[in-house]
C-alpha cells in the first residue's frame, strides 16, 4: 500500500505541542502553522503530540482545535487526529444513525484485519459492540449483510482456487439472473465469506461463463443500500484505489461539492493508499486529483486537504 509520505521530522512531539499552543495564542488562530505541523505527522506522531500537549497545558489538544477551528476545516482536522481504526470507529458510529451509506462504505471497503481492529476500538470508545449498533440502525438484507461482513473472519491472502471460484460464480448465477426473484442469502454468503482475491476470481469466472459482468448482475438483481454494499465489496476486492477515485469524482461532480465524502475519503485513505488513488483518478478522468480538489475547495480547508494529498508527480 502507498501511504502518506511523511518526511523525517526534526522537531520533537514536545516542540510541536508548544508550537501549536503558540499558534492558538493571541487574536485568532494561526491555522497555517497548525496545518504545517499536523498535516505532516503520522498517526504515532500525532498521538505523542496530543500526549505532550495534555501534560504541558492540562488540556486536550482536540478540545482546543475544536474551539479554534470551524466548518469543514474543523471537521477534517478532528477526524485526522485519530489513528485509522479510531477514525473508522468514529465515522461508523456517527453514520449508522444518520448516513447509512457512509457507514456501509467504511465497513465494506476495509480489509479483514482492519475490521477486526476497528471493532475492538469501537467497543473501547463507545462501550457497545458494533454488531449491536448495526442491529439497531440497519434493516432487512442490508443489515444481514453488514452483520455477516463484520462477523466473518476472511482469508486475506492472494491464493485462489479456480474450481471454487467457478462454483461460486455458478451459485450466484443461479441465485440471481437464472431465476425469478433473487436468493439474497447466496449473495450474502459468497460476498461475506470470500477473500478479495477469491471474489475477484469469481467475478472473472462469472463474466467468462455467462457473458455478463457480475457487477451488472448485482445492479439488476438488488437495490438500495443492499446493492450499494455488494458493489462496494466487489469493487474494493478488485481495485480499492479505483473505487475511491470514482467516489471522489462523484463527490466533486456537478453543482456543489459533497464535502462530507471528500473529507471522509481523503482523511481515511491518506495513510493507506492515496498515491494509488491519485494514479487511478488521473488514469480514469485525465485530470490530477489535486487540481480537482483545488478547484472545489478554498482557504485553510483547501490547504489542509492538498497537504494530505501530497505533491503531484
Amino acid at each position: 500500500m502507498a501511504t502518506l509520505i511523511i518526511p523525517p521530522v526534526l522537531t520533537s512531539p514536545r516542540d510541536d505541542a508548544m508550537q501549536l499552543y503558540k499558534a492558538f495564542k493571541g487574536f485568532g488562530c494561526d491555522t497555517g502553522s497548525v496545518i504545517n505541523i499536523l498535516a505532516h505527522r503520522d498517526a504515532t506522531q500525532r498521538a505523542l503530540i496530543q500526549q505532550e500537549y495534555r501534560v504541558i497545558y492540562s488540556e486536550e489538544l482536540n478540545n482546543r482545535l475544536s474551539k479554534e477551528l470551524s466548518g469543514d476545516t474543523k471537521r477534517a482536522f478532528l477526524l485526522w487526529m485519530h489513528d485509522p481504526a479510531g477514525r473508522d470507529a468514529t465515522i461508523v458510529r456517527k453514520a449508522l444513525s444518520g448516513d447509512l451509506r457512509a457507514a456501509t462504505e467504511v465497513i465494506c471497503s476495509r480489509t479483514p484485519s482492519q475490521i477486526q481492529y476497528f471493532k475492538q476500538i469501537y467497543y473501547t470508545m463507545y462501550g457497545v459492540y458494533l454488531e449491536k449498533d448495526i442491529e439497531s440502525w440497519a434493516s432487512d438484507d442490508h443489515k444481514k449483510l453488514l452483520l455477516s461482513y463484520v462477523r466473518t473472519i476472511r482469508y486475506g491472502g492472494p491464493e485462489v482456487d479456480s474450481v471454487l471460484a467457478e462454483r461460486d460464480a455458478k451459485a450466484l448465477y443461479k441465485a440471481g439472473e437464472k431465476r425469478w426473484g433473487t436468493d439474497e442469502k447466496t449473495f450474502i454468503r459468497i460476498f461475506c465469506e470470500s477473500s478479495s482475491a477469491h471474489l475477484a476470481a469469481v467475478s472473472y469466472a462469472y463474466q467468462s461463463k455467462y457473458k455478463n459482468k457480475l457487477k451488472k448482475a448485482v445492479k439488476s438483481e438488488t437495490s438500495g443500500l443492499f446493492r450499494f454494499a455488494l458493489l462496494t465489496i466487489l469493487r474494493c476486492a478488485k481495485n480499492p484505489a479505483r473505487y475511491f477515485a470514482k467516489q471522489l469524482h462523484k463527490a466533486m461532480k456537478g453543482l456543489g461539492t459533497n464535502d462530507a465524502t471528500l473529507i471522509r475519503i481523503i482523511i481515511t485513505r491518506a495513510e493507506i493508499d492515496m498515491q494509488y488513488i491519485k494514479a487511478e483518478y488521473r488514469k480514469k478522468y485525465k485530470k490530477c486529483l489535486n487540481d480537482a480538489v483545488y478547484s472545489e475547495t478554498s482557504g485553510d480547508y483547501r490547504t489542509f486537504l492538498l497537504d494530505l494529498l501530497g505533491p503531484n508527480y
